[in-house]
């Protein structure tokens, strides 16, 4: 499966909007919005000065240019604002000027339902992108995570696969491990449908060898299999154990997903990051991402490095998350 062609191709025609808060400053938004837009990958709202995009490039004038400096929105935005962050100590006059700034602006316009999502990091700090998130739009449980889609072609796994959570999460633990494999599922469901199989990665399999560190990795596994059991999972497992069919035969035969399992849960940041690199650099993959997962409404960050190509894409992923959230609220009601 070529996985760049399929999301972009599953993202068309949906109908969501994405919001970009860096169009103001960033040729790389621009010109990667003019290809959604082409495409019909999502429906784009920029925000910056209308009158100076226009001037600096062309073909823009169908868009959806918000300025918050001028926005009838903003005081709207800063008295909600206020009122959602002042147990937090905010004051009605920090509200007032940090909707101005295009992240928290965005922000509140996802929130509020002006727009669907919101794709930005391409100019800033990962922080500056999603600190407003994680304070406006905030996270289902609590928790926020990430995963990282490695795709490509190789002669001994199947492709794509979810390797989670290599960018947020320093340490979690086994409650939060189980959290962060259920948000991975949903961002695979949203891309893949039902044929999901979940690996809790350790460097034991099933019993091989006892400490702490696998003990946790059991608590996630057994803590995800009681709260999901529609889904197909197994823990605690090596690397090899999870992808190949050979390994899995020798050294947990009885097991549903080893050898083919297309979700890893790594046991925290230092393995996640390791395994992404290693699988991305020395294995020649693909690792799109981070793409960030758990928040109520879709937010996602770009790689300051990231190509416009690469914009495109992860937009088209924010597109499937927004849609996995309408399906997912719908199944509830």
């Amino acid at each position: 499966m070529n996985v760049e062609k399929y999301i972009l191709h599953k993202a068309k025609n949906k109908n969501f909007t994405i919001i970009f808060p860096e169009a103001g400053f960033s040729d790389r938004i621009i010109k990667a919005t003019k290809i959604i837009s082409k495409k019909k990958i999502a429906k784009v709202i920029l925000v910056g000065d209308e009158s100076s995009l226009v001037m600096r490039f062309k073909n823009l004038k169908k868009f959806n240019i918000v300025n918050p400096k001028s926005s009838e929105l903003s005081s709207q935005f800063a008295q909600k604002l206020y009122e959602y962050r002042k147990d937090k100590g905010m004051t009605l006059e920090q509200a007032q000027e940090l909707v101005l700034d295009p992240f928290y602006f965005s922000a509140m316009m996802v929130k509020e339902g002006y727009a669907d999502g919101m794709v930005g990091g391409a100019e800033v700090s990962t922080s500056k992108n999603l600190k407003p998130a994680l304070q406006i739009i905030k996270a289902k449980e609590g928790l926020a995570s990430s995963c990282f889609v490695i795709a490509g072609k190789h002669k001994n796994i199947k492709l794509p696969i979810f390797l989670t959570d290599a960018g947020l999460n320093e340490n979690p633990t086994s409650q939060q491990l189980a959290i962060i494999a259920k948000q991975t599922v949903d961002t695979a469901k949203s891309m893949l449908g039902s044929d999901i199989k979940v690996a809790f990665l350790s460097y034991s399999t099933k019993g091989s060898a006892e400490s702490e560190m696998t003990q946790k990795v059991k608590d996630a596994y057994q803590t995800f299999a009681n709260t999901n059991p529609e889904i197909l999972c197994d823990g605690e497992l090596q690397l090899d154990s999870a992808l190949i069919e050979r390994v899995a035969k020798l050294k947990c035969p009885q097991s549903p997903v080893a050898g083919k399992a297309n979700v890893l849960v790594v046991p925290d940041l230092n393995a996640g990051n390791i395994l992404y690199k290693c699988m991305q650099y020395f294995g020649g993959l693909t690792a799109i991402g981070p793409i960030v997962q758990g928040l109520n409404k879709p937010v996602n960050d770009l790689s300051r490095g990231c190509s416009i190509k690469d914009i495109v894409l992860l937009t088209a992923v924010t597109v499937l998350q927004c849609e996995n959230n309408k399906n997912n609220k719908e199944n509830k009601q």
